[in-house]
């Protein structure tokens, strides 16, 4: 049985096409890809995202166990922050990335959908020392409102000033009787708000319809997963089962920037450290496709009639109106300018690596 979110009939009454995505039923278009791209870059959008994971993690030892787990240095996080980060394998290979929030006596690690019971076995299987851990994604519902008109709608539901909230910081509120976790975070590039509340149908109404009647100005839309796939596209951010998996390593994902070889041992360490020193063979690079094509998961990438690598993610940007992509090649092909080509339905396209994210301006 496919799970739904307490926003699934929201969605049909929407005439969305649902998809199953991770185990749930999740809307993956409204009235269409570029339609609902094109109004989060431009004005505001709200996605359901409550099929993510969520873990309290808990305790008297929950810092040192979290500095095992996790890549990044949990010790840089201040209460009313939160990090990117992931986990690794003792191979080097990802498990999955994550954001962690510090609260003032527990951490909240948040989780992508298709991976939460993988996740949450991998963290009782290293459990040690006075941790609790709780799995509690059922019971959480998750709103992501994004869009240069983002501020301006959430602001009307509540009382204190979030333009004075920090990009990765989040603050704990309410919305009328409603306990709600407000964090600026998101996954489009543009200036968004997640909002963290219990999953209960009458929280889900109460919020929804208050986010859709405070954007009614900015004609405020729902988004689904397929414009979510484009925009975080655009911006280069990596998703977990195409760009990055148990046989990636994140030096060669472009995250030696959330991955703290400096701190004390973590899982994964030694191998990623061995790597480093004898030098990555691939490298994530990103691609602008000429005339128009589009490149998709799977598809081999050549130069001068020699395979160099493959193609992770793939799309038409509306934002551009060109085909991009992002994919892993041979670090020696991997420069910025360097001109490579995709094999699209038995033919070569033509293709530019760049710089990411491909959206300049964000």
């Amino acid at each position: 049985m496919l799970k739904r979110t307490p926003f699934y009939e929201y969605h049909k009454s929407l005439g969305a096409k649902i998809v199953d995505f991770a185990g749930y039923e999740m809307p993956i278009l409204y009235s269409g890809i570029i339609e609902e791209h094109l109004s989060v870059r431009n004005s505001v959008g709200v996605f359901d995202v409550s099929h993510m994971g969520e873990f309290i993690i808990q305790g008297n030892n929950t810092h040192e166990f979290l500095q095992q787990m996790t890549i990044n240095d949990v010790a840089k996080i201040k209460p009313g922050r939160a990090q990117y980060s992931a986990m690794c394998y003792e191979d080097g290979g990802l498990v999955d990335d994550l954001l962690i929030y510090k609260m003032e006596n527990k951490y909240m690690m948040v989780v992508n959908a298709a991976n939460i019971t993988k996740d949450y076995d991998w963290l009782l299987l290293h459990h040690f020392g006075n941790v609790e851990i709780e799995n509690v994604s059922d019971k959480t519902a998750l709103l992501a409102v994004q869009g240069p008109r983002s501020l301006q709608v959430i602001q009307k539901l509540f009382n204190e000033d979030l333009s004075k909230l920090v990009y990765y910081s989040f603050i704990e509120s309410k919305y009328e009787d409603i306990p709600v976790l407000i964090s600026r975070t998101g996954y489009t590039g543009e200036l968004g708000y997640e909002l963290y509340f219990n999953a209960t149908s009458e929280n889900a109404k109460k919020i929804w319809e208050g986010i859709f009647e405070a954007g009614k100005e900015f004609n405020i839309v729902p988004i689904g997963l397929g414009a979510r796939d484009t925009l975080r596209l655009e911006m280069g951010y990596c998703l977990y089962g195409n760009d990055i998996d148990k046989a990636t390593n994140p030096l060669e994902a472009g995250l030696s920037w959330i991955t703290a070889l400096g701190k004390n041992n973590f899982i994964g360490k030694e191998k990623i450290i061995e790597e480093k020193e004898k030098g990555i063979k691939r490298r994530m690079v990103g691609f602008i496709l000429q005339d128009k094509n589009i490149a998709r998961h799977g598809y081999k990438i050549m130069k001068e009639n020699k395979e160099i690598g493959e193609v992770t993610s793939g799309a038409f940007s509306p934002s551009l109106q060109r085909g991009i992509g992002m994919g892993y090649v041979a670090v020696e092909n991997a420069k910025e300018g360097e001109n490579i080509s995709v094999i699209i339905r038995g033919k070569e396209a033509s293709a530019t690596i760049v710089s990411m994210p491909f959206l300049k301006k964000h």
